[in-house]
């Protein structure tokens, strides 16, 4: 289904930013997931970061994979450049634009399906490379376009629509970023805009790879076996004339809690998610301090936000491999292919 066009209509007392362009400069099309989805929570987030930092729309590049998360680049500044790419292989089209144009502000949006099962390999080398660039997982624990299979985030004992429960360990990207060497690490909850606005920001304005996992909760697939009024049942019983999912309006859940404290969020599904923010003394600098944070509040079943760890020392990728300062597309061209004669010379040096 397209997405529906959004009315031209500004409002007169509409703020502007130092760049003069209001928060609907910055949005795209209207969102076709769920009412109530998660994700569009996240879109506003991110949407209310870039008009915050006054980030010229031509400027931004946007990336995603194959999932319900990866049509959200659909969804926020129509002027960026975009691209969707094959599932789970958005982190190496990121590298290749980031290492041709240096000069955009990149940020990938991608799903635990999409990152943590078919696409694992490709986070772990953007991590490893730190490249430049924000990466947000809209973490739900389930294959949303696929009927609400268990993803590899699904936590041990939670059960699908069909009743049935995970039997395997989950994979957290908060500690494979740890492990793996990420240079700024972030959780937040998808209804929690006061703190993932900040934390976007401060991932969108980190020189590195900034990884920030969001709890984004999934509404559809919350009926469960033995109901009459279930999908499944339904479709059991129904003479399908037209495939077709009618999704029930759900209202969106949004939560707020200061820092050093924990909550519990009901999710549409019945299910309870307690949410713990990291103190205002807390260490984002110590790696092995987080680790053993994480480990603590994850053992007592609570899931730790805010910013967990942040390294402002590490090389980024192009540092790292000594890039020009100017981007690639901004090279002359007799400079990039310098012709036969100087590939010889150059040869020749290695020898």
């Amino acid at each position: 289904m397209p997405s529906i066009k959004k009315p031209l209509v500004l409002h007169p007392s509409s703020r502007r930013n130092k760049l003069g362009l209001t928060v609907r400069d910055y949005e795209g099309a209207m969102s076709t997931l769920c009412a109530g989805c998660g994700h569009d929570s996240v879109t506003a987030a991110i949407i209310r970061s870039f008009y915050e930092l006054d980030t010229p729309p031509h400027m931004i590049a946007k990336l995603s994979g194959i999932g319900c998360s990866s049509k959200t680049p659909t969804y926020f500044v129509n002027g960026a450049h975009g691209f969707n790419s094959a599932h789970g292989r958005m982190p190496a089209i990121a590298t290749g634009a980031n290492a041709a144009n240096r000069s955009l502000t990149y940020i990938g949006i991608s799903g635990d399906g999409d990152s943590l099962s078919i696409g694992l390999g490709q986070l772990c080398h953007a991590i490893r490379r730190n490249l430049d660039m924000l990466y947000v997982i809209e973490n739900n624990g389930v294959y949303g376009l696929t009927k609400g299979q268990f993803s590899a985030s699904a936590d041990v004992g939670s059960k699908s629509k069909r009743g049935e429960a995970n039997q395997q360990s989950p994979i957290d990207p908060v500690m494979l970023g740890l492990t793996l060497g990420a240079t700024f690490i972030a959780r937040s909850f998808s209804g929690d805009k006061e703190q993932l606005v900040p934390i976007l920001k401060a991932g969108l304005a980190h020189k590195g790879f900034a990884i920030v996992d969001v709890i984004s909760p999934c509404v559809t697939f919350n009926d469960h076996e033995g109901s009459t009024k279930s999908y499944l049942h339904t479709r059991k019983h129904q003479y399908p004339v037209l495939q077709a999912d009618f999704v029930p309006p759900a209202e969106e859940i949004t939560a707020a809690y200061p820092a050093g404290s924990t909550t519990q969020i009901t999710m549409h599904d019945g299910s309870v998610v307690r949410f713990s923010k990291v103190p205002a003394d807390y260490d984002p600098t110590n790696r092995r301090a987080a680790q053993a944070y994480l480990q603590e509040h994850q053992g007592r079943g609570e899931v730790p936000t805010g910013l967990l760890f942040v390294d402002q020392g590490t090389a980024e990728m192009h540092q790292a491999s000594a890039t020009c300062a100017t981007p690639l597309t901004a090279v002359p061209y007799d400079k990039l292919c310098p012709g036969r004669a100087a590939l010889d010379t150059l040869q020749q040096s290695y020898r």
